[in-house]
């Protein structure tokens, strides 16, 4: 499972000019599915975001995690993270996995980040042709790979 996280000011995703998920203050993840992710994957995944600590105290620094800071994060399924650029100029999305298997992962994930935010996480639909907007702080972008925990 791989998660591209922005941190932002605000973010918002629409399908079809309708916005279906929007925040202020927060994190944006973008969120790739692969074969052999598991549940666990996600409850690992979920837990490093939620305890991330790239919001700034008192003294600037980048020393709080996003519970502390009461924000909000918005989740969106991209299985283009697991995007294969070794050969050629086409990516091959091979080791993403298929919607049967990725879908209730990707929901499981939404659940989990929810339970430990203790508020809703906002998202887009799973597999809609979406538009995201974003405003990056920092800019802050960190990658997070469950099948690499360093």
């Amino acid at each position: 499972m791989r998660a591209l996280i922005q941190r932002c000011s605000k973010a918002s995703v629409s399908v079809e000019t309708q916005i279906t998920g929007e925040i202020c203050n927060g994190f944006l993840v973008l969120l790739g599915v692969e074969h052999q992710d598991t549940i666990e994957d996600a409850e690992w995944l979920s837990s490093k975001i939620v305890q991330l600590r790239v919001f700034e105290d008192a003294n600037g620094q980048m020393n709080l995690s996003i519970k502390e800071t009461n924000g909000s994060i918005l989740a969106v399924s991209q299985f283009t993270l697991h995007a294969k650029t070794k050969k050629g100029n086409r990516p091959s999305f091979i080791n993403a996995a298929p919607p049967e298997i990725s879908r209730p992962l990707f929901d499981k994930f939404v659940d989990l980040l929810s339970l430990k935010m203790e508020r809703k996480t906002e998202t887009g639909i799973f597999g809609a042709k979406m538009q995201i907007t974003l405003v990056n702080e920092g800019p802050v972008t960190i990658f997070i790979d469950s099948r690499n925990k360093e």
